[in-house]
C-alpha cells in the first residue's frame, strides 16, 4: 500500500492476461506524475457521485496528470502482448476512450452490458472478454520479451509487437529498465550500482531515462514527494524485458 495523497493498492495476477490489479483514493493531492507504461489499462472511477470508466492506452514517457479530489479508482492493468482486437492499440498510445454508459453495476462493451468488474472478481471479468472475443493475446510476444527466439522474420515480428502493444520491443524493454532503475533507487540502491547492475552505459544515461520514463531524478527518487505522487509503481516480475 503506497500512501502519500493518493492511496494505491495493488496485486499481481495468476491469469496471463493480466499484469496487475489496482484501486485507489485520492485524497489531499491535485496531480500526480504517470509514470511510462507498456501496459493498456481499463479503469474505473467515482467522483462526486458520477461513475465513469476509459481504456487507458500504453504510456511511453512520464507526464503530469490531474488528481480530482476524494476520487475512487479501480483498474486492470492488461500484459504485454493482450489487446483488443477491435480497438487498434496504436489508437491508444499515449492516450485513452472514455466508455459511456456507465453505472456503479453495469458498462456496455461492444453492445451487451457487463457487471462492472472489482479489485476482487477481476479475473472472472477478463476470462469472459477473453471468452467473449473481446480481449486477445499474442504468445509470441510475451515469449520473446522472456527471451524465446521465434521462428519468424523481424519483419513479422516487429509487425506483431506494434499490433499488440502499440510499441516497439525496443521501447518496451527500455520502459521496463526505467522502472527497475526507479524501484532500487527507492530502495536505497545507489545510483552507479543501478547503471551496472541494469546495464546503463553511466550516470548520465540513467538520468536521461528516469526523466524521460519516471519524470524523476534519482535523487527526487529518494524523497517521497506528497505535492506530486508517483502512479503506481512497482517491482516488475523477473521474466519480463530487462
Amino acid at each position: 500500500m503506497i500512501r502519500l495523497g493518493l492511496e494505491i493498492e495493488s496485486r499481481p495476477s495468476e491469469l496471463p492476461h493480466i499484469e496487475r490489479v489496482w484501486r485507489s483514493r485520492s485524497d489531499d493531492v491535485g496531480r500526480m506524475t504517470s509514470i511510462a507504461n507498456a501496459h493498456w489499462e481499463l479503469v474505473f472511477w467515482e467522483h462526486d457521485g458520477r461513475v465513469q470508466a476509459a481504456v487507458l492506452g500504453p504510456e511511453p514517457k512520464a507526464s503530469v496528470a490531474p488528481v480530482p479530489k476524494d476520487a475512487t479508482f479501480f483498474g486492470i492493468s492488461f500484459a504485454v502482448g493482450t489487446s483488443m482486437p477491435h480497438v487498434p492499440i496504436s489508437r491508444l498510445v499515449g492516450s485513452g476512450a472514455e466508455i459511456p454508459d456507465v453505472t456503479r453495476r453495469s458498462v456496455w462493451l461492444r453492445g451487451s452490458a457487463w457487471h462492472v468488474p472489482d479489485y476482487d472478481n477481476a479475473e472472472a471479468f477478463v476470462r469472459r472478454l477473453v471468452r467473449e472475443g473481446i480481449v486477445d493475446r499474442d504468445p509470441i510476444v510475451p515469449a520473446v520479451l522472456d527471451g524465446a527466439v521465434p521462428d519468424v522474420s523481424e519483419r513479422t515480428l516487429q509487425r506483431r509487437f506494434a499490433a499488440a502493444t502499440g510499441l516497439t520491443q525496443g521501447a518496451i524493454g527500455q520502459i521496463h529498465r526505467a522502472r527497475q532503475a526507479a524501484v532500487l533507487i527507492q530502495e536505497g540502491v545507489p545510483a552507479q550500482d543501478v547503471v551496472h547492475r541494469l546495464g546503463y552505459f553511466d550516470q548520465p544515461h540513467l538520468a536521461r531515462s528516469l526523466t524521460r520514463y519516471i519524470g524523476r531524478t534519482a535523487t527526487r527518487l529518494s524523497a517521497p514527494d506528497t505535492a506530486e505522487p508517483l502512479s503506481l509503481l512497482y517491482k516488475p516480475s523477473p521474466s519480463a524485458p530487462a
